[in-house]
């Protein structure tokens, strides 16, 4: 599903909402869990998952096309973990406490 989808079947779910509202709707959601994660702030929403920031650090790539070491610079990467409701729905009803991390 892509963020076009979201905001039809959210429209569509609810009349009494007019599409710009639907998307606004949408773009305020994504805009502050993209906020909450660029503050370093994790967001979770029960049931569904938790996002989190996790930090890579430098290191020594090689570029593909040279093969030639190549430093990478230490970022910060979003991460996701999904909810155990979530898993549950994914897997048919079985959770098997299978953690990531």
């Amino acid at each position: 599903m892509i963020k076009s989808e979201l905001v039809a079947r959210i429209a569509e779910r609810h009349p009494h909402l007019l599409q710009k509202d639907a998307e606004r709707i949408v773009a305020t959601i994504f805009d502050e869990i993209s906020t909450a994660l660029a503050r370093g702030d994790r967001v979770e929403l029960r049931g569904f998952g938790a996002f989190s920031v996790k930090p890579r650090p430098a290191r020594v790539g090689r570029n593909p096309r040279t093969g030639a070491p190549v430093m990478v610079e230490e970022k910060r990467v979003p991460f996701f973990k999904t909810g155990k409701e979530l898993r549950e729905k994914l897997n048919g009803g079985i959770d098997r406490g299978e953690d990531e991390d």
